[in-house]
């Protein structure tokens, strides 16, 4: 299986020395962090796009995802998450990247955000599709399980839409590793894995140290499926910088897959 790790973990980083992490220590792809403050966003001018995606090219890894914060379910009017989405799938398309994720971010009516969240997907599905470009829904938030991530999908029924599987996530909801994966493989996109001590403490740990469900996980995934590792650094000041763990990291997946 093909391994990637997000640039969350490594907030603000340049991308050239973030892409000579990734080829250094046998990381395939990069989960790419779309935000303020990092080297890769929706403002790059089209001579700055060329550039990144040229990068990827010379250090041979893949910009496996541009990772939005779009609210794909989020109340209020349609048109400003529809543009943001459509700002993310052109920057997507003009790297190389084959998936933009988004969350849900429903509201407390789970029901009425899947309805939204449909709506909004299905407007821009033919434009994802005519891109080379799959919208990812990660469970997440309002839609953590993958339960219910599938009901909101199965609103969606379009091939450039998919869902992307949190361990974290469908581990906080008590859905087991197999039934998550039974619910989300007709659409799966890859698998984000991570770390953490409890439920009440979600400081990363390093892979392997914590008591998410990581073997189960990548037990039940056909062997071309991403396994991409999110560190959340920007929200966990106290957690071990995520650069020295890297090939620990890497060789605690590859044993994973070795069994």
């Amino acid at each position: 299986m093909p391994l990637a790790f997000s640039t969350l973990g490594l907030p603000g980083h340049p991308l050239d020395a973030v892409l000579a992490l990734a080829a250094d220590h046998g990381y395939q792809g990069l989960e790419l962090r779309a935000g303020p403050g990092e080297p890769v966003h929706t403002g790059l001018t089209s001579a700055e796009r060329r550039a990144t995606a040229q990068q990827f090219t010379a250090a041979a890894v893949t910009p496996l995802t541009v990772a939005s914060y779009v609210g794909i379910a989020e109340p209020g009017p349609d048109a400003p998450v529809l543009a943001d989405l459509l700002a993310h799938l052109h920057l997507a398309a003009d790297l190389g990247a084959p998936y933009v994720r988004v969350f849900p971010r429903g509201g407390a009516d789970t029901a009425e955000g899947t309805r939204t969240a449909a709506r909004r997907l299905l407007r821009l599905a033919d434009t994802a599709a005519d891109l080379g470009v799959t919208v990812l829904v990660e469970t997440h938030d309002s839609h953590r399980s993958a339960a219910a991530l599938a009901e909101l999908l199965a609103a969606a029924p379009h091939p450039a839409v998919g869902a992307l599987w949190d361990v974290l996530h469908t581990w906080l909801a008590d859905e087991p590793p197999a039934d998550s994966y039974r619910l989300l493989a007709p659409r799966l996109g890859y698998v984000q894995v991570k770390d953490v001590a409890s439920p009440a403490d979600l400081t990363p740990l390093p892979l392997g140290a914590g008591v998410l469900p990581l073997a189960a996980a990548v037990a039940q995934l056909p062997t071309d499926t991403w396994i991409s590792w999110e560190y959340e650094t920007p929200w966990h000041p106290t957690a071990a910088p995520l650069a020295p763990q890297l090939a620990n990291g890497h060789a605690y997946l590859t044993g994973l897959l070795a069994r």
